[in-house]
């Protein structure tokens, strides 16, 4: 996991979800603020933390399981990652 620490578009999706979560605290502590509107929040960081999961699973196959030595379908490869996607 060396890499991760380089890579600068999952460090943002962490920020991107940390803002996203402090939102949803500050909704839970204003009175004004509907459930429907901390539900959409929620359902937000859902689907973020779906995303990084996604680039997370991306980047191990593609530092640990697929080698460099290896050729890569990139075609395969990007079906797959869509179906991992979709089920997610």
């Amino acid at each position: 996991m060396a890499h991760l620490h380089q890579d600068q578009k999952i460090k943002n999706r962490v920020k991107r979800l940390q803002g996203q979560i402090n939102a949803v605290e500050q909704a839970l502590n204003s009175p004004e603020n509907s459930c429907i509107t901390v539900l959409q929040q929620v359902a937000a960081i859902k689907g973020a933390v779906n995303g990084l999961m996604t680039e997370l699973i991306e980047s191990h196959l593609r530092h640990h399981v697929i080698k460099e030595q290896t050729e890569v379908n990139e075609n395969e490869l990007a079906e797959f990652l869509k179906l991992l996607k979709r089920y997610s």
